[in-house]
């Protein structure tokens, strides 16, 4: 293993992200997100998509010197196209004005399109959330899940989240895709040749596999059967069809070499609790009393957000495989 400070591996991504392509601009975003995705546990997002992201910038699946356009639509709403750069880069001028309108307004919109992967969609709510405001993100992705009864994908894995604030700091973050497990945690195996559990996948015809280079070839397994591919259509719709980023089936794949800029889109909602209900902060620390309280259960994003707290100040663990791929970048 390889340990790195907080300032080393910043230097490192800023470096490589520089050499492939990036402007300081547009590195600020994804350098925040690699290293949220570290110290909250969720390795599959953090170091090991550097490699991914400097060959894409190389490539031009992504445009290394995007200049986002804003653009207020109402009191409430806002879009920004991303100029097919990091959806970091264009989350990031977004959500300043979401937040601010969202306080005043009450509930306030922002939709981002023409956009590369946005990372850990919790990332992004739960900064809204730390503004004492309910956030709810929505992304989509090349498309991977076909619908229940085919064998062709149609959407992607596509997430959604939501984060809320009690007393001053985020108390709860739901971040989950509308297949059974994030496709990323396949690609991680792949390279590894490690199996994958059964019911995560199947393969080009439509068969349960367990063999994650197979997985990848075919189709992800919707959580919930028919629910979660319902799940991830509503996501698709909110995107694509709203947002104006491409459908599943038009993007381009977030992981190999193959087509332009996927252009993909974000949808993302603030909500000011207490404009609705001065007691919003009491209902929901019973709620999640009545969660906490029962032995073997958790409030959903409690460990990753303990995982942040113990992490934030150590160092980060890269394997040797993976640094390697970094250094010849």
């Amino acid at each position: 293993m390889t340990y790195l400070s907080k300032a080393e591996a910043s230097e490192i991504i800023l470096e490589k992200l520089a050499k492939s392509g990036c402007s300081e601009d547009n590195s600020s975003g994804i350098l925040e997100g690699i290293l949220d995705a570290e110290f909250s546990g969720i390795k599959s997002h953090g170091f090991h998509y550097l490699p991914i992201y400097c060959n894409h910038l190389k490539i031009g699946k992504i445009n290394g010197n995007a200049s986002p356009t804003f653009e207020q639509i109402s009191n409430s709403s806002v879009k920004v196209d991303a100029d097919n750069g990091f959806a970091h880069t264009a989350i990031n001028i977004g959500l300043k004005h979401l937040c601010k309108m969202s306080s005043i307004e009450g509930i306030s919109c922002l939709s981002i399109y023409n956009s590369y992967n946005c990372g850990v969609l919790g990332f992004h709510t739960r900064r809204i959330a730390e503004q004492n405001l309910i956030g709810l993100g929505f992304t989509n992705a090349p498309a991977s899940i076909a619908p229940v009864g085919g064998i062709k994908p149609v959407i992607g894995t596509n997430p959604y989240s939501m984060a809320a604030p009690l007393n001053g700091k985020v108390s709860i973050i739901i971040d989950q895709s509308a297949s059974i497990v994030a496709k990323s945690e396949i690609s991680v195996r792949a390279k590894t040749d490690e199996p994958i559990p059964k019911g995560w996948a199947f393969d080009k015809d439509g068969e349960v596999t367990t063999n994650a280079k197979e997985a990848l070839k075919g189709t992800m397994a919707p959580s919930g059967g028919h629910k979660g591919f319902s799940t991830g259509l509503l996501v698709e719709i909110l995107t694509a069809c709203v947002a104006g980023g491409n459908l599943g089936t038009q993007a381009s794949s977030f992981a190999g070499e193959d087509g332009g800029p996927p252009s993909t889109g974000q949808f993302f909602i603030a909500i000011n609790p207490k404009k609705f209900n001065q007691d919003f902060e009491a209902h929901l620390e019973r709620l999640l009393i009545s969660i906490s309280s029962q032995e073997g259960s958790r409030v959903p994003g409690s460990k990753r957000l303990k995982a942040f707290n113990e992490n934030i100040d150590n160092d980060i663990f890269i394997s040797d495989e993976l640094m390697s791929r970094i250094d010849q970048i």
